[in-house]
């Protein structure tokens, strides 16, 4: 396999290069450039698997790659490294595109290239980077980016009505789509969206979008009837919590 390293930085770009030699053992070949521009020869020259993209860059953020690289030759994985902020980081997630944070860890060097070496070319990076700038400049969340057998897909978060919690995977009630299952437990998305307004987890098993809900019951210890029929359970500790929020809806 082949990478190319994209930063302005020499140090980072030759730590980069270190990191990868001594715990990548795919990755062969590792190509350098000092900026965007450079990168974007050479990843046309080299056709890497793995493009390791700074953001911060004089000239052109990391960004701006699809300004100046054909769609149609982006087959391969980018990992952005980066010291941004708690947004930033959050956008990166919901977009499904790994980042790495400065100062930089073998550890999370290694998983994002495990990650990537298990999707390349069937992740759609084209529309991941694509929601990433739109949620970076718009200041916005507006969709979240669930991995699946053949690829990506993208859901809108008013399209989703419950999380529920299965062992290990979560299942997904979507409007559209159906049920959806995916490889990572509840506790991911709570923590992905946990600054969303309107996702409230009322019990360890379930993250429902409150604007779903078609009724709840004081009954039986109290549970929520949702628009798609589905009933909740809530926990006492979380009852006060969630009727506050109601009420205020």
């Amino acid at each position: 396999m082949r990478a190319v390293v994209i930063d302005d930085e020499i140090r980072a770009r030759n730590l980069l290069k270190t990191l990868i030699s001594e715990n990548c053992p795919k990755i062969q070949e590792v190509y350098l450039a000092k900026s965007l521009l450079e990168g974007v020869a050479l990843i046309e020259k080299e056709n890497p698997q793995i493009v390791f993209l700074d953001i911060d860059m004089p000239e052109h953020s990391g960004l701006e790659i699809l300004n100046y690289i054909e769609k149609e030759l982006v087959d391969f994985e980018i990992v952005f490294t980066t010291a941004h902020s708690e947004y930033a980081l959050q956008a990166f997630q919901l977009a499904a595109i790994d980042y790495l944070l400065k100062p930089l860890r073998p550890k999370q060097l290694k998983a994002a290239v495990e990650k990537c070496i298990d999707i390349i070319g069937k992740s759609k990076i084209n529309d991941r980077l694509v929601e990433l700038k739109t949620s970076l400049s718009a200041h916005q969340f507006e969709k979240i980016a669930l991995p699946v057998s053949d690829g990506i897909k993208f859901i809108n978060f008013k399209e989703l009505v419950l999380f529920e919690a299965d062992g290990m995977y979560t299942k997904i009630y979507t409007i559209s789509d159906g049920e959806i299952m995916i490889s990572k437990p509840l506790k991911h998305f709570v923590e992905l969206l946990h600054n969303i307004a309107f996702f409230f987890r009322p019990h360890r098993s379930f993250l429902i979008n409150l604007s779903f809900i078609k009724q709840y019951v004081k009954t039986d210890g109290g549970y929520i009837v949702l628009d798609n029929g589905k009933t909740v359970s809530i926990s006492n500790d979380k009852k006060e919590a969630f009727l506050k929020l109601v009420s205020g809806m």
